[in-house]
């Protein structure tokens, strides 16, 4: 197995990948906050999409650095919350894929001391197959989302995703969309804001402070989730486009994706196994995991589902005007 393919598990493992039952550490409860309901418009234009630097992890295909050019669009502010996935299923009933398998992937680190052994993925024993977990019940049957309306959605498949922007008249966006719009304007930095991680001394995302997966200082204000409009937004005016939750694309993922892609309005390969993941989380570290960053990619499969894994969706920009 590559260190791209070990990582990417790290990151958002697939529904298959379980193994042996191991018991958990113990987590820690944060308060919530709130959230603007609307999207950006996004001006269409021309960027360098990847990365070819040392930040960039082998064999993800972060590169080569490309040109791509993109039409006008429009992408929510933020991640989709928890009160809007609470709208679409009450609206439609929808059932989510981790409610249909019963189980999703939650971090061990979130689970109480005694909660029972559980499966666990072999090569990234943080992750445990938690019976009952879904994104009512983020961390089990014992959890809710009462005091996270705000936070955005989790245990959510690309599936489910795509269901609830078809409800709400939206679509995913592309990968090449959304690495334009993290970048809020900048060209070639490493984060939304520019190329330090704490510009200043100052956390700009939620990702993991310590020593990964046992011991989280909580610096940058959080264990697991943050609410959706955590930490100031980038030059379009969205937050959260790096840490926090993965957030799900349109696109098919391949690592060789970059080599021929088209130069207008990419929308990936035509087939694939995985779908594209954007962004990294709140578990992302240096040590073993650098996709907190813009350039980044990962992927997971269709109907996979993990307690770090949201999206946002966009949508065509009508009021263009045709070149």
């Amino acid at each position: 197995m590559s260190e791209s393919e070990s990582g990417r598990r790290c990151c958002s493992p697939s529904r298959a990948e379980t193994a042996r039952h191991v018991t958990t550490p113990v987590p820690s409860a944060l308060p919530a906050g709130t959230q603007a309901d609307n999207m950006v418009r996004i001006p269409g234009g021309e960027f360098l999409m990847g990365a070819e630097d040392g930040w960039a992890v082998p064999g993800d295909g972060e590169g080569p650095v490309h040109p791509v050019r993109l039409a006008p669009f429009r992408i929510d502010r933020c991640a989709v919350s928890n009160a809007e996935f609470q709208d679409f299923t009450d609206a439609t009933g929808h059932v989510t894929d981790a409610e249909r398998f019963g189980w999703s992937f939650v971090f061990a680190g979130l689970l109480p001391r005694d909660f029972p052994a559980t499966g666990a993925v072999a090569d990234a024993p943080w992750w445990r197959q938690v019976h009952g977990a879904c994104w009512r019940h983020p961390e089990g049957p014992q959890s809710d989302v009462g005091d996270r309306a705000q936070h955005p959605v989790v245990h959510v498949s690309w599936n489910d995703a795509m269901a609830y922007a078809a409800w709400a008249g939206k679509r995913l966006p592309t990968e090449a969309e959304w690495e334009y719009a993290a970048r809020g304007g900048l060209e070639q930095h490493v984060f939304p804001w520019g190329d330090e991680l704490e510009p200043a001394g100052a956390h700009r995302m939620n990702v993991w402070q310590g020593s990964f997966p046992l011991h989280n200082t909580g610096a940058d204000g959080w264990y697991g989730t943050a609410p959706v409009t955590t930490y100031p937004a980038n030059g379009y005016g969205l937050h959260n486009m790096c840490g926090n939750v993965w957030e799900w694309c349109a696109d098919w993922y391949s690592p060789t994706y970059y080599r021929s892609s088209p130069k207008d309005d990419p929308h990936g390969p035509s087939l694939g196994v995985q779908r594209v993941i954007r962004g990294g989380s709140y578990l992302c570290h240096a040590s073993y995991c650098r996709r907190y960053r813009v350039a980044a990619r990962s992927s997971s499969t269709p109907d996979s589902s993990t307690g770090n894994q949201g999206f946002r969706c966009a949508r065509d920009d009508t009021a263009a005007t045709p070149p």
